[in-house]
């Protein structure tokens, strides 16, 4: 079993490799071009935001209520977010 410090090390990597995914998807154009790509990056986004609620934020040890609120309002954001997207064509 991995220690904390070992999790935290391996969550800020993986933020750090997705960050540079959605980052070389939107200077390369691919988002635009491709639906698909857009949805990894909104896909990649939520993602990072749970990831940095749990590990970084100590969601994980919070009440549930408070990983519901967080989550749930970054999801109804990216939601949001995409919808807008779709919509601008």
């Amino acid at each position: 079993m991995s220690s904390p410090r070992q999790r935290l090390d391996a969550v800020w990597v993986a933020t750090l490799l997705a960050t540079g995914i959605t980052w070389w998807a939107g200077e390369s154009g691919l988002g635009a071009a491709a639906p698909w790509a857009a949805a990894a990056v909104f896909a990649l986004s939520l993602a990072k935001g749970v990831a940095i609620g749990l590990e970084f934020m100590e969601l994980r040890g919070a009440p549930a209520v408070w990983r519901r609120f967080v989550i749930g309002w970054l999801v109804m954001v990216i939601a949001l977010i995409a919808t807008l997207r779709l919509l601008a064509g």
